[in-house]
């Protein structure tokens, strides 16, 4: 399956649309000052998406892409020998970043709703954790920590553990229950609120994203700021599309549209798919994904495959969800074929839990 072009490529979480015309415009201008240096330290990004975001300057500090920042976190408050605990399966990032700063990784696994195990999180946290992750909403799952869920772990976690709270995706969140950021800032001096310009924005090529936290942890987290580290294009990009915030807006809905249509048309054709509050759709085992991976790569669909437990299905344009469609409804009609004569010979119990049988 080598030689199949891939034509809609839905691994990587990213929009499926480019940026918007103004930020273009904005991009070829700086482009034509690449002989000059931008700025030391990103301060007029700071002070832009401060004021955006309605937090002083001193809460604000930007890096390259969410995971910049995740790194400079980690680097003020990390010493070799601390550990660092995060749900699992997440973002394949964190386990590096923390093999980067000598720091011991504590995997706690998720729920079996695929849901991050909180009070397992809190029971891994013990005198030698410096920071505990929480993906919000959750990738790869699209799951959300709802708000009295996210305060009551909140105030059991200890003050020398640093909270990571990555809201990557909450531009796309639409539960009503979503948590209040700024009031859990106002009330926890140890959380780093992770946001990015690379997933609703669509600029995951140019790597900007910031975090939200106190005056103090702030001040640490930019220490270890990169000088030059922000490249002009970049930073013009930015401030570009806070300018096009409404039309973005609307770019989102598109894609929360799209998400729930791809949804409700993955249930209809047979698959277990939860709700998702991310830009992506979670399938899991034991419905059949690795034959669903074949039948995408076979479709010219290039999505994320965790062989044994699952697909994670980036939302994409109109044409390629439906191209995700014809190619997993395939696999549902022909596990129904294959496996017709499963039940009568008295194996119904292991034929739906390998997903094989629809529940009723």
């Amino acid at each position: 399956m080598d030689d199949v072009p891939v034509l809609h490529h839905l691994a990587l979480n990213e929009s499926p649309y480019p940026p918007l015309p103004s930020v273009r415009k904005a991009m070829r201008r700086a482009v034509a000052q690449a002989h000059r240096y931008p700025q030391f330290y990103p301060d007029d990004l700071v002070e832009r998406i401060a004021a955006w975001c309605r937090v002083p300057p001193d809460h604000v500090v930007v890096g390259s892409g969410s995971v910049g920042v995740a790194l400079q976190l980690l680097q003020a408050v990390i010493e070799r020998g601390d550990t660092m605990a995060y749900a699992w399966r997440t973002f394949d990032a964190y386990p590096l970043l923390a093999a980067m700063v000598g720091a011991q990784p504590v995997a706690v696994p998720l729920s079996t709703d695929g849901r991050q195990d909180l009070d397992a999180l809190l029971s891994a946290l013990d005198r030698r954790t410096r920071v505990v992750v929480l993906c919000n909403p959750h990738n790869p799952t699209g799951s959300l920590v709802t708000a009295a869920p996210l305060s009551a772990f909140l105030r059991r976690v200890p003050p020398h553990v640093t909270v990571l709270l990555d809201e990557a995706y909450v531009e796309f969140a639409r539960d009503p229950d979503l948590p209040n950021t700024s009031a859990l800032l106002d009330a926890h001096s140890n959380l780093l609120v992770l946001r990015t310009f690379s997933k609703a924005y669509g600029l995951a090529a140019l790597r900007v994203g910031y975090g939200l936290g106190a005056p103090d942890l702030v001040a640490r987290v930019r220490r270890q700021q990169l000088p030059f580290g922000i490249n002009a294009v970049a930073a013009a990009a930015v401030r570009a599309s806070l300018r096009a915030g409404g039309e973005l807006g609307r770019r989102v809905d598109t894609v929360v549209a799209e998400r729930e249509r791809l949804r409700h048309r993955l249930a209809g054709a047979g698959w277990h798919v939860r709700p998702s509050q991310a830009n992506s759709l979670w399938l899991a085992a034991p419905d059949p994904v690795d034959e669903g991976a074949a039948a995408l790569t076979r479709g010219g669909v290039r999505a994320r495959h965790y062989p044994g437990e699952g697909i994670r299905l980036t939302i994409g344009s109109p044409q390629a969800n439906d191209a995700v469609l014809a190619a997993l409804s395939d696999v549902w009609r022909h596990a129904a074929h294959t496996d017709a004569d499963r039940p009568r010979r008295g194996d119904h119990a292991a034929a739906s839990r390998h997903g094989l049988i629809r529940s009723p």
